[in-house]
C-alpha cells in the first residue's frame, strides 16, 4: 500500500493511525517535518489493542474497542504509523481478531514529506 491508497481509505472503509495522540492531533511531531494525521484517519494508539499487563486483549473486548472505531468485519482496514514499525505489530494484533489490515510501510514519514499532501489536526478523523 502506498500514500494515494492511503488517502483513498477512509472514503472505502478504516485508516488506523497507530502514533500517539499528541502526535495524532498535531500537538507535536519528534521526528517528521509536519505534525497531524492524514485527513480521515482514526486514532489507534500504540498499545491500545493490549491491557494493563501488556498481553493482547481477549478477542471479545479487542473486537468491541476495534468496533468503537469503525473496524468491523467486511470493513477494509489499513494501518500507519510514524515510519511502519508500530503499525506492522496492530497488523499482526488486529489479525488475532480476524480482522485482515493492509500496512501502509511509508506511514506519517511518507506523508509529511510531501508538501501537496494536506496534514489533518485535531482529534477528529476529518479534522
Amino acid at each position: 500500500m502506498g500514500a494515494d491508497a492511503a488517502a483513498a481509505m477512509p472514503a472505502r472503509g478504516v485508516l488506523l493511525d497507530d502514533r500517539d495522540a499528541v502526535r495524532f492531533r498535531g500537538e507535536g511531531e519528534p521526528v517528521d517535518p509536519r505534525a497531524g494525521h492524514v485527513p480521515g484517519a482514526r486514532n489507534l494508539p500504540p498499545g491500545a489493542l493490549t491491557g494493563p499487563d501488556g498481553l493482547l486483549r481477549p478477542v471479545t473486548g479487542l473486537r468491541e474497542h476495534l468496533a468503537a472505531l469503525g473496524v468491523v468485519p467486511g470493513t477494509p482496514v489499513a494501518a500507519y504509523c510514524g515510519s511502519g514499525v508500530f503499525a506492522s505489530l496492530a497488523v499482526a494484533q488486529l489479525a488475532t481478531a480476524g480482522v485482515d489490515a493492509a500496512l501502509w510501510p511509508g506511514s506519517w514519514s511518507q506523508w509529511s514529506n510531501d508538501p501537496a499532501r494536506p496534514a489533518a489536526l485535531g482529534d477528529e478523523p476529518g479534522a
